[in-house]
């Protein structure tokens, strides 16, 4: 099978020596398909983060320490003020509790890894630790996607329904709601995650980013995979784009339902109630459509990293401030915490003071 029939040709040694090349054409790309098909040789990538001088890096260390313990803060405070004030027992609290618990789980995909790069040499991420946190981020990303809608459909009902809204938004259909939009979240992106592994990462691996993104990770692939980037723009866009529009549709409905208030103090509140969760949605959707709706784009590396901080880090350390300091059932609530929190303490001096 390996010597190849040179009959009929006069000129042999030019026959042998063209054998022996298609030999060796035929073995090169069988070796490459091998190579291209087979274990991805690329363990692991680095994530450059903010490449700078060791004095930035420590610095920049402290200031997102200090944002990312605010942001943990500010948002846990939410939650238990929801879970002990009785009065907070309502679907619009039910969802700020559940969106500030989101919250508090978005951020911890990102910051501590990042954090730890900045005090770190090497900067490293396992290959599987890569794709675990892209499939974590993204899936906490799409499940706000999904409960901002939620809270803009509550207040439609709170306002243009009053007299329909406890039967229509039971706390029950509230849990149900939010336990859908969880679900329906974490289901959304496994496959196109699946299929990016199998892709052949065959070097470099140098991702320039803070976070396992999908437009830097198809960007090192050994091979384009258009399917795959458009079946990522595609899904992004439907999710960014329905959910954001069924907000704008049910905050017309509000604002019409508003101008028609005849009290300017009945306008004011609800203007106030609806403000803060417009702030919200125009940072968040704003920053995710710039980002995703083209993962590979090409906005630069600087302008990715920062939009991406937006929405990651900054909204999540805002959101709780937007929240509480506009609402005051929300602030009176804190307030019994912060008073809780002192009696506790001076309880504890109390008892581990001096006995005589």
């Amino acid at each position: 099978m390996n010597k190849i029939e040179c009959k009929g040709i006069k000129d042999k040694q030019k026959c042998h020596t063209l054998a022996k090349l298609m030999m060796l054409s035929v073995c090169t790309i069988m070796e490459e398909a091998v190579n291209v098909s087979g274990v991805n040789t690329v363990t692991e990538f680095i994530l450059l983060s903010f490449p700078c001088s060791r004095e930035v890096q420590v610095l920049l260390f402290v200031l997102f320490s200090v944002s990312y313990i605010l942001t943990l803060m500010g948002n846990g405070a939410i939650v238990f003020a929801v879970k002990l004030d009785h009065r907070l027992h309502t679907p619009m609290y039910t969802l700020l509790a559940n969106f500030s618990f989101l919250e508090m789980c978005y951020i911890n995909t990102t910051v501590p890894n990042m954090l730890r790069n900045f005090l770190s040499e090497t900067k490293t991420i396992s290959f599987t630790a890569c794709f675990l946190q892209f499939y974590f981020f993204f899936s906490m990303g799409i499940t706000e996607t999904f409960l901002l809608p939620l809270m803009a459909f509550d207040r439609y009902l709170a306002i243009c329904r009053p007299l329909h809204y406890p039967t229509i938004m039971s706390s029950h259909l509230c849990m149900n709601l939010v336990g859908l939009c969880w679900i329906t979240a974490f289901l959304c992106y496994p496959v196109p995650i699946y299929f990016i592994t199998q892709l052949p990462f065959c070097g470099p691996n140098i991702i320039d980013h803070f976070v396992c993104d999908p437009g830097p990770l198809l960007a090192l692939s050994c091979i384009p995979a258009p399917g795959i980037e458009l079946s990522c723009s595609i899904l992004s866009s439907l999710i960014s784009f329905i959910t954001f529009f069924f907000i704008l549709w049910s905050y017309t409905l509000v604002l019409r339902a508003v101008l028609r208030v005849p009290s300017a103090a009945g306008r004011r509140k609800a203007f106030s109630t609806c403000g803060s969760h417009l702030a919200v949605v125009s940072l968040f959707y704003g920053t995710i459509m710039m980002m995703y709706i083209s993962p590979t784009s090409g906005n630069p590396a600087g302008i990715q990293k920062i939009v991406t901080l937006l929405y990651s880090s900054v909204t999540p350390l805002v959101n709780p401030l937007i929240y509480s300091l506009r609402n005051k059932d929300m602030k009176t609530a804190l307030r019994k915490i912060q008073i809780f929190t002192k009696t506790g303490q001076s309880k504890q001096k109390l008892m581990s003071g001096p006995r005589s």
